[in-house]
């Protein structure tokens, strides 16, 4: 993936830690998921004061692309930090992870991200070996 995209999918992520709804674990968390026709899907962590209704970042971005008709994907840029600000790499979890392998190929690819210049890219299959499918 070309340093240009792997950007503006990193700006788009940071832009929807904005949008987070934390007031409970005050950790914020926004995604960018590129589709294969190249369009951009965005999303944020919604919480919920029952957490079992709370929906991660990613699962909001798939989720949001596959409720439009989109379900080929080539990668996601994932950002998050206590009360918004980004200090580590943020890795999804491990529900957004089998989401994730449930729409996408072993060699999609995460980019997780402190900033713009600060990155790293992981692939689906490095992030969850032996994932289960059908």
């Amino acid at each position: 993936m070309e340093k240009i995209l792997i950007e503006k999918l990193i700006k788009k992520a940071i832009e929807m830690l904005n949008f987070s709804y934390a007031p409970y674990s005050n950790f914020h968390v926004g995604a960018a998921l590129l589709t294969s026709e190249g369009k951009i899907y965005t999303g944020c962590n919604i919480e919920n004061a029952a957490y079992g209704p709370s929906n991660c970042a990613e699962r909001t971005a798939i989720f949001k692309a596959v409720s439009e008709g989109k379900k080929e994907f080539e990668a996601i840029a994932i950002v998050g930090g206590k009360n918004g600000k980004i200090e580590n790499f943020c890795p999804p979890c491990g529900v957004c992870r089998q989401v994730l392998a449930e729409f996408c190929k072993k060699d999609f690819e995460i980019v997780l991200a402190k900033s713009t210049n600060e990155y790293k890219i992981m692939t689906l299959e490095q992030l969850l070996p032996e994932s289960f499918s059908l």
